[in-house]
C-alpha cells in the first residue's frame, strides 16, 4: 500500500521508534529525518502534494502547521517529559538554557522552577539564524547544559563541548499520534469516496442538476443542466440562482413554498418538468437541489421501462420448429397460425389441457410484427378477481391496503407494444370482461386507484379449453367479449387426433430428459410405441412427456422395452380408476338414430367405467349437467 503519512522526525531516536510501532501497526509511514535547523519544515511544504496528513513534533510541527494545506499531527510533549528532561540535566550540576521554539511557550512551566528547586533560563527562537544566537547566548552564560527538542541541539551542544538533554516523547504519545494520523486518513478517505460518489452521481444522472447554498448561490451544474440550459457550469457557478437564464426557472421555483414538485416550464424550446427541494440541517433551510427533466426524455423511459421492467418472463421463448409433428391436423393448425402470425388481430386459441396452446401463442408472437416488443403471460384461472385485477391493470400507491410503494404497473402496460397472451379466458370473472372489454375497445388502461388514463397497443392472444360460446349462453361469458377475441380463431388438435405424430413425439421427449436427469435412453420398442399410441390421452401432448419421463428414469436398458410401457401404462390407468382394457377405447354400438346411438354409447361407457361420473363426462367431453340429462333420458327409456 503506498504511504500517505508522513513523519518529519526531530530526532534519530524518534525515527526508530516511530519505523517499529508503524511495522508493527501496519500502518504505511514515510520518514524525513530533521527538523527545523535541517529544513525539515521546509521538505514537507514541498511534498505535501503527496501524503494526506503530516506528524512531526515541537517546534518542527507548529513551523509545519503554518506553511501547509493538509493535517499536521502534533507528538506530545508532556509535563512528565519536560520535568524528566530537567532532572537529568540538573545532574550536571551547570546552570540549564532551554533552547525552545518560540510556539511550544514551555517558559510558562517556569512556575515549576521553585516547586522542583530547578533553575533554567528560556532562550525562544524562530528560526535557524535565532537558533545559533540563542546558542551563543546561552553559552555566554559560561559552561551550561543545553535542554531542548530535535537533534539539533544535541549537535550545537557538541560543537560548544556542552552537555545536552533532548526532551523526548513517552512511546504512547508516539503510537497515538500515529493512530491519529491513521484515523485522519480513513476520515479523508470516507470523504473523498463520499464526494467522488456524489460528483459520479450528479454528473451520470439524467436529470439536470442544480445546487444552491443557503444564500442562493449555484454551487453545482451538472452536465445534463448545462445542455438543457444551454450554459457553460464555469459560467454560473458563484452567481445567483436568479441570474440562471431563462427568469422562468427562478419564478416558477422560488415561490413563497419551500418545496416545488414537477413544474412545467418550457427552456429554449423544450419542455420541462423542474423541481425544488430544500436542504434542511438543524431545522433550517441550508440551500436546496433543483432537478430539470426533459419530458421527452421521460417518454422515452417510460417506454423502455415498458420493456425492461419486470422483464423476467416477458420474452416469447418458443417458435413454430419447436412444435413436433406432422400430422394433417397439426399442419393445418401451424399454417392456419402462420398467417394469423403475420397481423396483429386478436386470436381466440381453443384446445383441449395439454395441447400446446402457449407454444402457438408464442410462435405467433415470433413472427409476428411485435416480436421485439415483449411477451406477457397470464392464467385467468390462477388468481382471485382482486389480485387478477391488479395484475392485468396495475395500481398506484395507496389504492389498497398492502399497495407496494410508488404504485405497480399492469400487464397490459408491460405488454405494450407487444402481445399478452390471456391463458384459461373461459375463467375470468364477469366484472373483470367489461374492463378488458374497454381496453381491447379503447386502447386504453387505467391503474387501480389512478385519476388518469394509459394508451396502450397490445396485441390479444387468448386461449380456452371450454367451448366459450356455450358460456356466453349460460351468461356467464360477455356476448360482445367473446366477439371480440374471436376476430381469427385457431383450433389445436387434441393427441388422439393426431396418433401419427406419437413416435416422433416420444422420440422428442426422450432427447429431453436424457438430458435433465443424465439418462443415456437410446429409443422405445416398436411394440412399446404402439402400445402408447392405442391411449387417448386425454391430458394430450403433456401427459404424455410427464409418462415418456417416467419411463426414461425407470427403464434399466437403453431401449424401452414393451413390458415397462404396458406395467407403468397400467399403473398410469388404474390412478385415473380406469382399466387396461381402456387402451383399446372401442365399443360396440348398434346402427341407428344418431340420438339413440348417443345413449347407447353413453350407457355402455358409464357401465365401463363403473359409474365413475367425473370419468365419463371428461371421456365424452361433456360437462356433468349434459352427462346427468343424458342419463335422465336413458333412465327414462328403460322405463318405457
Amino acid at each position: 500500500m503506498k504511504s500517505r503519512m508522513l513523519l518529519v522526525s526531530t530526532y534519530p531516536e524518534l525515527t526508530e521508534l516511530a519505523k517499529t510501532m508503524a511495522d508493527n501497526m501496519d500502518i504505511p509511514l514515510s520518514i524525513y529525518e530533521g527538523g527545523i535547523m535541517k529544513g525539515g519544515h521546509l521538505y514537507a511544504k514541498k511534498a505535501q502534494d503527496h501524503f494526506d496528513v503530516i506528524i512531526s513534533q515541537g517546534g518542527t510541527a507548529a513551523a509545519i502547521k503554518s506553511m501547509v494545506k493538509i493535517p499536521v499531527v502534533s507528538i506530545e510533549i508532556g509535563v512528565i517529559d519536560f520535568l524528566e528532561a530537567l532532572f537529568k540535566a540538573a545532574k550536571y550540576g551547570d546552570p540549564i538554557a532551554l533552547i525552545s521554539y518560540r510556539a511550544e511557550e514551555l517558559y510558562q512551566l517556569e512556575g515549576l522552577k521553585k516547586m522542583f528547586s530547578i533553575d533554567y533560563k528560556v532562550f525562544p527562537y524562530s528560526n535557524n539564524v535565532e537558533f545559533k544566537k540563542q546558542v551563543e547566548s546561552a553559552v555566554a552564560f559560561g559552561k551550561t547544559t543545553l535542554v531542548g527538542m530535535g537533534n539539533c541541539i544535541y549537535e550545537a551542544a557538541q560543537e560548544k563541548k556542552l552537555n545536552s538533554i533532548l526532551i523526548k516523547s513517552r512511546n504512547n504519545s508516539i503510537k497515538q499520534a500515529l493512530i491519529s494520523a491513521k484515523n485522519i486518513i480513513e476520515f479523508g478517505k470516507k470523504e473523498k469516496f463520499r464526494a467522488e460518489r456524489f460528483k459520479a452521481v450528479i454528473d451520470n444522472s439524467s436529470e439536470g442538476i442544480i445546487s444552491i447554498d443557503k444564500n442562493n448561490i449555484i454551487t453545482t451544474l451538472n452536465p445534463v443542466a448545462e445542455k438543457i440550459l444551454n450554459i457553460k457550469s464555469e459560467k454560473v457557478l458563484g452567481k445567483q440562482v436568479s441570474d440562471l437564464p431563462p427568469k422562468k426557472i427562478y419564478d416558477t421555483l422560488f415561490s413563497k413554498r419551500n418545496k416545488e414538485l414537477d413544474k412545467l416550464i418550457k427552456i429554449n424550446s423544450i419542455n420541462v418538468l423542474a423541481t425544488k427541494f430544500p436542504i434542511i440541517v438543524d431545522g433550517e433551510q441550508d440551500g436546496a437541489i433543483i432537478s430539470l427533466q426533459d419530458v421527452s426524455n421521460i417518454q422515452k423511459l417510460e417506454q423502455k421501462a415498458r420493456v425492461q421492467l419486470y422483464a423476467k418472463g416477458l420474452v416469447a421463448k418458443y417458435n413454430f420448429s419447436d412444435i413436433i409433428g406432422e400430422s394433417e391436423p397439426l399442419k393445418d393448425a401451424i399454417s392456419n397460425a402462420k398467417k394469423y402470425g403475420k397481423t396483429s388481430a386478436t386470436i381466440l386459441i381453443q384446445g383441449e389441457t395439454g395441447t400446446g396452446k402457449e407454444l402457438f401463442a408464442q410462435s405467433i408472437h415470433n413472427i409476428s410484427p411485435r416480436k421485439k416488443g415483449p411477451f406477457v403471460a397470464i392464467n385467468c384461472a390462477a388468481l382471485p378477481e382482486s389480485l387478477l385485477e391488479s395484475e392485468l391493470f396495475g395500481y398506484e400507491e395507496g389504492a389498497f391496503t398492502g399497495a407496494k410503494k410508488g404504485g405497480k404497473p399492469g400487464l397490459f402496460e408491460l405488454a405494450h407494444n407487444g402481445t399478452i397472451f390471456l391463458d384459461e379466458i373461459g375463467e375470468m370473472p364477469l366484472s373483470l370482461q367489461s374492463r378488458l372489454l374497454r381496453v381491447l375497445q379503447e386502447k386504453e388502461v387505467i391503474r387501480i386507484g389512478g385519476d388518469y388514463v394509459l394508451n396502450v397497443d397490445t396485441r390479444v392472444i387468448a386461449a380456452t379449453n371450454k367451448d366459450i360460446y356455450s358460456l356466453v349462453k349460460e351468461g356467464k361469458f360477455r356476448e360482445d367479449l367473446y366477439f371480440r377475441i374471436n376476430i381469427l380463431n385457431l383450433h389445436v388438435p387434441p393427441l388422439r387426433e393426431m396418433t401419427e405424430d406419437i413416435p416422433l413425439l416420444i422420440h422428442h421427449f426422450i432427447d429431453i430428459k436424457n438430458t435433465e436427469h443424465n439418462t443415456n435412453i437410446k429409443s422405445i420398442s416398436k411394440k412399446g410405441v404402439e402400445l402408447l399410441q392405442s391411449y387417448c390421452w386425454p391430458g394430450n401432448v403433456r401427459e404424455l412427456e410427464n409418462f415418456v419421463e417416467r419411463l426414461v428414469i425407470l427403464a434399466d436398458s437403453s431401449i424401452i422395452n414393451k413390458d415397462l410401457v404396458e406395467k407403468l401404462l397400467v399403473e398410469h390407468l388404474r390412478s385415473k380408476n380406469c382399466s387396461k382394457d381402456d387402451l383399446g377405447q372401442k365399443i360396440a354400438i348398434n346402427i341407428s338414430s344418431l340420438k339413440d346411438m348417443e345413449l347407447e354409447i353413453i350407457k355402455a361407457l358409464d357401465k365401463k367405467y363403473k359409474g365413475n361420473k367425473t370419468l365419463l363426462s371428461e371421456k365424452l367431453g361433456i360437462s356433468r349437467t349434459t352427462l346427468w340429462k343424458r342419463l335422465n333420458e336413458i333412465e327414462e327409456l328403460s322405463l318405457d
